[in-house]
């Protein structure tokens, strides 16, 4: 979070200087493409939509400690009604009234002429439907339930740990990501810049063939030189103007990738140098820093700590589950009165037997806590090994620096003997074409030496999980800016 603060500040801060620079001819200061990157880079846009996700996530995770509670309404047309039907009984009940009248009128309780009117009376009786309806065919209510955990063998608890650890995690990616993306800015930024002087050392090129080509010509009208020396020169000049439009195109389409880089489309110019550094930290400052603070590292640990949390819930599977329920309806249609209108109680749920699948998933999740610790005693050797690499790499290429200054002062002085011998006719075309080739290569040799430094630095404070540190890398008091025309300057 201090990450992004300090991100968000520098961005605030410097994109109306971009903005300015803009108008003024694009020009972008390494600052200033940092926090054009780190603001409108889709990757990091993406990243951000992630935390928020796992933040969601994290959120949901605490409702399943919260009462459920759903509203259910129904409907139903059944076949037929429910209830008793007794009209089977009328045949045995027909038949005792009739032999009970028999009875009462042969032992002369009453006279044998009332018994027709006896049977009308019980006739429409006989003849009704004996059928209890309890509860009616068509039947429909609305009404609520309420589902409370009280005991769900950890598993609740495993899932909230498990969706802050995924939180933590996609902090994690985002950290990664933002260090990949300036180490990708640093790459095309000064690539950038490597490629624009290595046009103008190709121009430099060009120009100067072009004056030796003029000299050639005058000689050869003088018939101080050969036909054959001229046309050497006119070789070499196609040459080189063949070398600088290969140039030129690798510029543009190195700047194409920085507009992608950076978010925005543009005619970018850069206007921080390349840089050396005359001294950096120890390696050991920098492979601890990438132990505890390599986004790539955070997340394997992570991985491990999930893992240790899916053992957990795989262990809860052979735990007793424990809710209170509750429930009543709030609107009843022909619903039969003998039916409650509300229930409460508590329910426990324990699985006995589940075909072993409950102890195979529960070794499964311990085999993956092994597998992700050998994994990150790996990542963190990798990491090590990666720090120590480039860190060599890096101070290597700063060592080289000496010989190739040295080297350029040398084709500096022999391009200009080279090119008093042959005003002077002592010496030949070849010779001083190739003397200044010779100055362009240790030219283009010192520049992509400065390049590769820069890049392997920013690749070291990647592996150390301190990118964002690389902008002040390039204000220290010791970086010395690199020149195509071989000047080093201090900051």
């Amino acid at each position: 979070m201090k990450i992004a603060v300090k991100i968000a500040f520098m961005a605030a801060a410097t994109i109306p200087a971009a903005a300015s620079a803009q108008e003024a001819g694009r020009m972008l200061s390494l600052d200033e493409a940092v926090a054009v990157t780190l603001t409108e880079n889709p990757a990091l846009k993406a990243a951000a939509y992630e935390e928020r996700a796992a933040q969601q996530q994290r959120r949901a995770a605490i409702g399943l400690r919260m009462p459920q509670i759903n509203v259910t309404g129904a409907y139903a047309y059944m076949a037929k009604d429910i209830g008793f039907d007794f009209n089977d009984l009328k045949g045995p009940v027909k038949e005792g009234v009739a032999g009970g009248l028999t009875a009462l009128v042969q032992n002369g309780l009453i006279p044998a002429d009332k018994i027709p009117t006896l049977q009308g009376l019980l006739n429409p009786m006989m003849d009704a439907d004996w059928f209890l309806k309890v509860q009616d065919q068509s039947l429909g209510f609305v009404g609520g339930e309420v589902t409370v955990p009280i005991w769900m063998g950890g598993k609740i608890n495993a899932a909230n740990r498990a969706a802050r650890i995924n939180e933590k995690t996609a902090v994690a990616q985002g950290n990664q990501t933002r260090n990949a993306l300036i180490s990708e800015l640093v790459e095309r930024y000064f690539g950038l810049a490597l490629a624009t002087q290595v046009v103008a050392v190709r121009q430099q090129v060009v120009d100067g063939v072009r004056r030796h080509l003029e000299d050639a010509r005058a000689l050869e009208r003088n018939g101080m030189i050969a036909q054959t020396e001229r046309l050497y020169v006119e070789f070499k000049m196609a040459e080189a103007e063949r070398e600088l439009a290969n140039a030129k195109l690798q510029a543009e389409t190195i700047a194409s990738a920085l507009s992608n880089t950076l978010g925005r489309e543009s005619d970018w110019r850069p206007v921080t140098a390349m840089f050396l550094l005359a001294k950096v930290e120890d390696l050991a400052y920098y492979q601890d820093l990438a132990q505890a603070r390599n986004p790539l590292l955070s997340q394997v640990s992570l991985k491990r700590e999930l893992a240790q949390e899916g053992v957990r819930a795989q262990r809860a599977d052979f735990l007793p589950q424990v809710a209170a329920i509750g429930g009543g309806s709030f609107y009843n249609y022909q619903v039969a009165g003998l039916v409650p209108r509300w229930a409460v109680g508590v329910g426990v749920n324990i699985k006995i037997f589940d075909g072993l699948n409950r102890e195979y998933k529960y070794s499964a999740a311990k085999q993956t806590v092994r597998r992700v610790g050998e994994l990150q005693n790996k990542a963190g050797k990798d990491i090590a090994v990666l720090v120590e690499k480039l860190y060599n790499q890096m101070m290597n290429y700063r060592n080289q620096m000496t010989s190739i200054d040295a080297s350029l002062k040398f084709a500096e002085e022999y391009l200009r003997m080279k090119n008093a011998a042959f005003l002077e006719g002592m010496s030949s075309s070849s010779d001083l074409i190739d003397a200044e080739l010779n100055l362009a290569g240790v030219r283009t040799e010192r520049l992509q030496a400065a390049y590769n430094y820069d890049l392997l630095l920013a690749r070291l404070l990647e592996a150390a999980g301190i990118s964002d540190e690389y902008p002040s890398y390039a204000r220290r008091n010791d970086a010395q800016a690199v020149l195509f025309d071989g000047s080093r300057s201090g900051n």
